[in-house]
């Protein structure tokens, strides 16, 4: 297996730190956002239902969120690390098209088939 070139490090750090930086900035306004919904009266049963509504779909978002940031950071470590590109599971290189779709993915395209029981 080729180990990824310096330039093709540094692209996918720069992609991932600016994905980071975004996820990060969704979080504190999605925080925001719930203060304000905490501090705003609600006067109807309607408004109740709808506000719990918005506050279980932030919850879910949030929570995605986090995920997202825990496996960029990760693809961040594997970067140092110089195993980035390598398939979690059988070591194989990862195809440079999937990691330009998803560049926090771990697995190649044939394991993550296995996991998800789609073969």
């Amino acid at each position: 297996m080729r180990a990824m070139d310096q330039q093709s490090r540094a692209r996918f750090t720069k992609i991932l730190k600016e994905r980071r930086g975004a996820v990060h900035l969704r979080l504190a306004l999605a925080s925001e956002q719930g203060r304000m919904r905490n501090r705003s009266e609600v006067t109807d049963e309607g408004d109740r239902g709808s506000a719990e509504t918005d506050k279980e779909m932030s919850a879910v978002q949030q929570s995605q969120a986090q995920d997202l940031l825990t496996r960029i950071n990760a693809a961040l470590d594997r970067i140092d690390a110089g195993t980035f590109g390598q398939c979690l599971n059988c070591g194989q290189e990862v195809s440079v098209k999937r990691l330009e779709a998803i560049p926090w993915v771990r697995y190649c395209i044939m394991c993550q088939e296995l996991i998800d029981g789609t073969t």
